[in-house]
């Protein structure tokens, strides 16, 4: 490998990028982010998770559930994802981000700043997720104490073209994220 071979390699691996985790509630993205966030820092990456829950108390604390507000909150995600890979980090990150016009707003932020943007859907069927129902979600809603639940009584779309499907019941985390590694990897980011 030539030295221009070399470093043109180096600034490949040393860029950043989004990766992000829509699907529905308990659907897996966390644990499948965090997964992939690990193994990525063992191989001396600089990564950040920016998990949707945590942005919700804190960067968009105050915000409700309506469409409005979910297309806010998930801009507000994206703005920070796009700092961060622009700036050679990988920003892993897992939110449920329901609708498709906000998530391709989120796509084009990254267009715009030639910065690396990988949509991945976390396909895991409602069914699991609610056998799953990680934070108690799906039994709140089915008890008529929860209105508005994504992929239940409010809507989801899913991605039509995404990077990847995950089907998270199929496989276990580790898996999963080795699927995400795969793809960065068919890019040459790691």
């Amino acid at each position: 490998m030539t030295t221009a071979n070399r470093a043109g390699t180096a600034r490949q691996r040393n860029r950043g990028a989004t990766i992000w985790l829509t699907g529905l509630p308990s659907s897996g993205k966390t644990t499948v982010a965090r997964a992939l966030a690990g193994r990525l820092r063992t191989e001396g990456h600089r990564v950040e998770v920016l998990d949707g829950d945590e942005i919700r108390r804190f960067l968009s604390a105050g915000l409700g559930f309506s469409r409005e507000d979910r297309h806010t909150n998930v801009q507000r995600i994206g703005l920070v994802a796009e700092i961060l890979a622009r700036n050679g980090i990988f920003a892993v990150v897992p939110v449920i981000a329901p609708y498709a016009d906000s998530r391709e707003a989120v796509r084009k932020r990254h267009e715009a700043s030639d910065t690396r943007y990988f949509e991945i859907h976390v396909a895991t069927p409602v069914e699991v997720c609610s056998e799953r129902d990680v934070k108690g979600l799906y039994a709140r809603q089915a008890a008529g104490r929860l209105k508005g639940l994504t992929g239940v009584d409010d809507p989801y779309e899913p991605p039509v073209s995404p990077d990847l499907f995950l089907e998270t019941q199929h496989q276990t985390p580790g898996e999963s994220a080795g699927s995400v590694h795969g793809v960065l990897a068919a890019k040459g980011l790691v």
